[in-house]
């Protein structure tokens, strides 16, 4: 346990001193929170001029989570940057050299990282919240209104889950340009396209940021979803967890 303990710090050092990974993370609290409270603006000032069948399937407390599709991409990339910046500048090698023990190197450094997101995305999404309804004035939902609370946590912890699907795949390709350069355009732009076009939209439900985004959904949207919120949500872990045991395994396997 001394060890583990000695390994925690060391890792909360690493991400500490680098100041990429503290920069990402604030860009993604800014992002998340300013787009979402321009979104409600718009749609407070749209309202009334709304279809009937828009107003009635308005979700209040979605639409705060609006900048949550560009907030991830800053989550994308300190993940990739938390377990990447060690491959790409050769500290990899004096990191496994002095804890040789692979399970616990990479558990640690996880560890550490995924508890730090969780925090700021935890916050970010209360205070995404708080903001969206404030500028939605009489349109607003209430914390203790039904399954808000549920979405509100549900969007801290997709945003974890995102981050730390992000650490698997930089485990496994090691190359922080390989790993945005796959991450960025499947999550931005390729997940959007299955999800929208007729012939791969059910394939699409089944997508890691198109599943866990059902957390945040407090209104039905009329899909043809076999899977409810915490479903969603569980696809979207099934799919960390696979991506976590896949790069464990190449860390094992290969050298430095």
């Amino acid at each position: 346990m001394a060890v583990v303990g000695q390994v925690l710090r060391s890792e909360w050092t690493k991400i500490r001193s680098v100041r990429s990974t503290v920069w990402t993370l604030g860009v993604a609290v800014v992002v998340t929170i300013g787009i979402g409270v321009l979104i409600c603006a718009l749609a407070k000032s749209d309202f009334d001029a709304m279809p009937v069948r828009d107003r009635i399937a308005f979700d209040a407390t979605n639409i705060s989570f609006a900048g949550m599709g560009l907030g991830q991409l800053a989550m994308i990339v300190f993940g990739v940057l938390v377990v990447s910046n060690e491959y790409s500048t050769g500290m990899i090698r004096s990191s496994l050299a002095a804890v040789p023990q692979r399970a616990t190197f990479l558990f640690c450094k996880l560890a550490v990282a995924t508890a730090l997101v969780f925090l700021v995305g935890l916050v970010t999404s209360f205070l995404a919240f708080f903001a969206g309804q404030a500028m939605l004035g009489g349109h607003a939902a209430r914390i203790d209104d039904p399954g808000v609370l549920r979405a509100v946590i549900g969007g801290g912890l997709y945003m974890t889950l995102i981050a730390l699907f992000s650490m698997a795949v930089a485990t496994m390709l090691r190359s922080p340009m390989l790993s945005l350069g796959i991450l960025m355009p499947f999550f931005f732009l390729i997940s959007n396209i299955l999800g929208n076009v007729s012939a791969t939209r059910k394939a699409g439900h089944y997508l890691p940021d198109q599943a866990g985004r059902r957390i945040m959904q407090v209104v039905p949207t009329g899909d043809e979803v076999p899977y409810g919120p915490w479903g969603g949500l569980g696809i979207m872990a099934a799919w960390t967890v696979a991506a976590l045991i896949c790069g464990f395994v190449l860390l094992k396997r290969r050298d430095a």
